[in-house]
């Protein structure tokens, strides 16, 4: 069993984009500069082996049925800690049920957080195991957020069982900027999967397969166009998701045609996200998506425009 290196540390953990279109349930990447704060300390009033949550914003104080809770306890178990107890803050940067792994976040940041104050002898697979424990309690066993907001940059997940993560590295000299645009709207997980089809037809089948395929290519070569392309053309799970969000579809064209190189709902949404290379543009086509929101769906929006996060999850 490890020995505490520190008495207290505090990590982040980035928000993150899952699915990116065609690749629902096995791709997603971490987005720079928004995400969640765990705040840890060992605390001799807590119970050797466990965790206990000190503080935390508008959700549920008990560890077990809490993302970094879950999480905390995960990494704990692992690293087999029985002779001290720790105490968890948790800071929320990130809205719930906003398609940007609000829940993937305090995960991450709080198994990082474990790991690093007994010295961060658990690699970041075992890392991503734990926040599975936690992502399965809270919106299914997937991988797409949680792996992203751990390892950082773009993850692509080849196999569940076992566990088999892809790292895919976007070129180091390009540049990428998403335009995430959140409207003031609830789109619960469970009730977007809910949506889904249970079976599909083989030309849809092949066709996400295809534009999977070049998104993936399109990331390892820094091919903004094709990423935006690929990102635009999913036949399986954004057209049942996208009606269920007033005024979705036409934020998306009005992203494209303010000259963005692709769109999507990000995760199981509300948020809408978009690519580009270009900052001060994709402040442009921020605001003209924020204008489809109010004209066509009737809601509220805030647009902001973030880097890829090729970090993840760390101490801060």
């Amino acid at each position: 069993e490890p020995e505490p290196v520190f008495t207290s540390v505090k990590s982040f953990a980035p928000a993150t984009v899952a699915n990116l279109g065609p690749c629902f349930d096995f791709l997603g990447c971490a987005v720079d500069g928004i995400g969640d704060y765990v705040s840890l300390c060992v605390d001799p009033n807590v119970r050797p082996g466990e965790v206990a949550i000190s503080s935390i914003d508008k959700l549920s104080k008990n560890p077990l049925w809490n993302c970094a809770g879950i999480a905390a306890m995960s990494v704990m178990k692992m690293l087999r800690i029985q002779s001290v107890g720790l105490s968890i803050s948790l800071e929320k940067g990130l809205p719930l049920g906003s398609g940007l792994g609000s829940s993937a976040a305090s995960a991450a940041a709080a198994a990082v957080a474990v790991n690093e104050i007994f010295g961060g002898k658990l690699p970041k697979s075992d890392l991503v195991l734990a926040g599975l424990d936690s992502e399965l309690k809270v919106s299914g066993y997937h991988a797409d957020n949680v792996a992203p907001a751990i390892m950082g940059g773009f993850v692509l997940i080849r196999s569940y069982d076992p566990l088999d993560i892809i790292p895919l590295k976007f070129p180091i000299e390009k540049e990428l900027f998403f335009i995430l645009v959140s409207p003031e709207f609830e789109a619960p997980t469970k009730k977007m999967r809910a949506a889904l089809p249970s079976e599909i037809g083989m030309s849809h089948h092949v066709w996400n397969s295809s534009q999977a395929g070049a998104l993936v290519a399109a990331v390892l070569q820094g091919d903004l166009s094709s990423l935006g392309k690929a990102l635009s053309s999913d036949k399986i799970v954004e057209p049942r998701r996208a009606p269920l969000i007033p005024g979705m579809e036409a934020v998306k064209k009005a992203a494209i045609e303010a000259g963005a190189f692709g769109c999507t709902i990000s995760g199981a949404g509300p948020t809408a996200v978009a690519v580009t290379d270009d900052e001060e543009r994709g402040k442009e086509i921020g605001d003209r998506m924020v204008e489809a929101f109010q004209e066509e769906g009737h809601l509220k929006a805030v647009a902001m425009v973030r880097r890829l996060d090729r970090v993840g999850a760390r101490l801060i």
